[in-house]
């Protein structure tokens, strides 16, 4: 879910899993793959770095840090047979 305002300033929270398009036109317009169109202030990078920063923050959440894990791919090929 990513934090938007409509262009009248008021805040609403979108699922970011249904966002298919963001566009500037030059406003930031948002279509969802259920057919429905959002404009919005903040700008297309904004949106998409809020996207980023929710699939990461999800990713981590299902399968750990991947900082943390094996190197990937390994430095050693025998290591990955293993």
């Amino acid at each position: 879910m990513v934090k938007v305002r409509r262009l009248d300033g008021s805040r609403f929270v979108l699922n970011a899993e249904l966002i298919e398009t963001l566009e500037a036109t030059p406003d930031t317009v948002l279509r969802l793959t259920n057919g429905k169109v959002y404009v919005v202030k903040e700008g297309v990078d904004e949106v998409l770095a809020s996207v980023i920063a929710y699939k990461r923050a999800m990713f981590t959440h299902l399968f750990g840090n991947p900082a943390e894990g094996p190197e990937w791919p390994p430095a050693d090929p025998a290591a990955a047979e293993s």
